[in-house]
């Protein structure tokens, strides 16, 4: 099988994906604005082919680059796992006449308005909601859903610029906050934990599955910056309390007709156990998600997620052993990293349920902990019982201090 596989070095998981491609028989050929050079090396090992255009967002522009290369013949299959090039895939997939989702069937999972009335007629649960350009649109859907609200971009992944608003005077805070934001969605508060369901799938089939649990939500961890996130996978999704939440997926996934690839969904339990969905995205979790993934199972999901794609099935055993806790940290003050204190201690009495550290090195600068997921690194802990996974995660994220100066 042929792949023409978007932005193949951008973001940093994606050359776990070329590889897995590449490792269950596909003939993998690039497509991006990057030279085939300043790729990743992994992803130069797994590519046959690519493509470097000048705009990768132009989507005319690409389509009619990609018609015109001797490399696109014979593709059997287009792919995207960045949420920025969704509808660019479908448009490819349309031009090129392969399978996978059409533009139209793409839009749901990029515009969170189309996507909330989808499944508002197929009967499933969804936050209150209305979208807005204009300021007076997002005053008026306020006032008709009504307070607290969220608000954030029709459009966005994770949450960014998304906030909540709690009464008039907050609304117009945020309203300039948002301003850059060219159309949003206005929703009803939905107080209660953040879970992701996240799937591959295979030829109409859930393939595997998994629930990750939020702590805090996400909306608070991007609002204080002296949060350590967590996410954890959790060993077993089909625990009574998490059903209600695994049905509502897979109702969601229904409804919007997915077949093939990874998708990732974000769902509320409210304290009554009812399941109110998120959002979802036809691509995996960002944030080094599938790495966790991996550490709970002990299998490789980048190249399940080919194997699925490519011949409906994952054939490496998925043995769920382990809870596994991602711990993001981010340093105190600004400038470059000066130190980094109690990991000696942290490794010393739980090294043999630590699986990765990933933290900057002193000298590094630090990063802007509004401008991405990972902040200043992370650290990944498992361990068999939830209690005593959820009890080292806490302890780890108490302990562990990054200090920039």
């Amino acid at each position: 099988m042929r792949i023409l596989f978007i932005s193949p070095g951008y973001p940093s998981e994606m050359p776990f994906f070329c590889r897995g491609l590449a490792a269950v028989g596909a003939d993998v050929v690039g497509l991006g604005d990057q030279p085939a050079g300043a790729l990743p090396e992994m992803t130069r090992n797994a590519l046959s082919d690519h493509l470097q255009v000048g705009n990768l967002w132009d989507e005319e522009a690409t389509v009619e680059a990609v018609r015109a290369w001797p490399g696109a013949r014979g593709i059997d299959r287009v792919e995207c796992l960045w949420e920025p090039g969704m509808l660019l895939a479908a448009r490819l997939r349309e031009a090129l006449g392969v399978p996978g989702l059409t533009y139209a069937q793409t839009l749901p999972f990029r515009d969170k308005e189309i996507m909330k009335r989808v499944l508002d007629d197929a009967g499933l649960r969804t936050p209150r909601h209305r979208s807005a350009r204009a300021e007076s649109e997002v005053r008026a859907a306020a006032e008709e859903i009504g307070y607290p609200l969220i608000v954030k971009p029709i459009a966005g992944a994770g949450s960014a610029d998304t906030h909540r608003v709690d009464d008039p005077a907050d609304l117009e805070r945020v309203l300039k906050l948002t301003r850059h934001v060219p159309e949003v969605s206005v929703e009803e508060f939905i107080d209660g934990e953040e879970f992701t369901f996240d799937t591959i799938c295979g030829r109409g089939e859930v393939l595997y599955h998994n629930v990750t649990w939020y702590r805090p939500r996400p909306l608070i961890a991007r609002t204080h910056e002296w949060v350590s996130p967590q996410m954890v996978s959790i060993k077993h999704p089909a625990q009574p309390d998490l059903q209600t939440g695994v049905e509502l997926g897979l109702g969601v996934l229904k409804a919007l007709g997915y077949t093939d690839g990874f998708t990732h969904m974000e769902w509320f339990r409210k304290p009554d156990g009812e399941a109110v969905f998120g959002e979802i995205g036809a691509r995996p979790p960002g944030a080094r998600s599938v790495d966790l993934m991996n550490f709970a199972c002990d299998f490789d999901a980048f190249t399940a997620w080919a194997e699925a794609i490519c011949h409906g099935r994952i054939s490496q055993p998925i043995e769920r052993r382990w809870n596994a806790s991602q711990i993001v940290k981010r340093a105190h003050g600004e400038g470059h990293i000066q130190r980094i204190e109690g990991l000696a201690g942290i490794m010393a009495r739980y090294g043999q349920w630590i699986p990765s550290v990933e933290l900057l090195p002193v000298g590094a600068p630090r990063r802007n902990w509004k401008a991405t997921l990972l902040s200043d690194g992370w650290l990944i802990v498992r361990h068999p019982h939830l209690d005593r996974c959820l009890e080292m995660a806490d302890e780890i994220a108490a302990e562990l201090q990054i200090y920039a100066g």
